[in-house]
């Protein structure tokens, strides 16, 4: 791949959103997409424009995993409508509803 597209601003303002605002979507991410399914906590730690970091803990041990993207991104506002499908079929896999887009 053509490297990161995102730099380290970008990066850490949306780890530090995500696990400040959206841990427990973080978490159905990672328990569907992830393959985590008996996570107990998600915390974001990176992301390029392949995809998202986390660490899981599964058993009371922490496991780095990795949620691939859809398709590559290159620009920040993609971040956000990207995280939010990944969220809603997450959802999905659970049988769950997903809160609306406002929420």
């Amino acid at each position: 791949m053509s490297g990161q597209p995102f730099g380290p601003d970008v990066v850490g303002a949306v780890s530090r959103h995500m696990n400040e605002d959206h841990a427990a979507d973080a978490l159905l991410i990672c328990r569907t997409l992830g393959g985590c399914p008996t996570a107990t906590r998600a915390r974001t730690t990176g992301l390029d424009g392949d995809g998202m970091d986390f660490v899981v803990t599964v058993d009371g041990v922490d496991v780095p995993i990795r949620v691939p993207f859809a398709h590559r991104l290159t620009e920040r506002a993609e971040i956000r409508r990207e995280v939010v499908r990944m969220y809603r079929e997450a959802c999905r896999h659970l049988g769950i509803e997903p809160r609306p887009a406002d929420a």
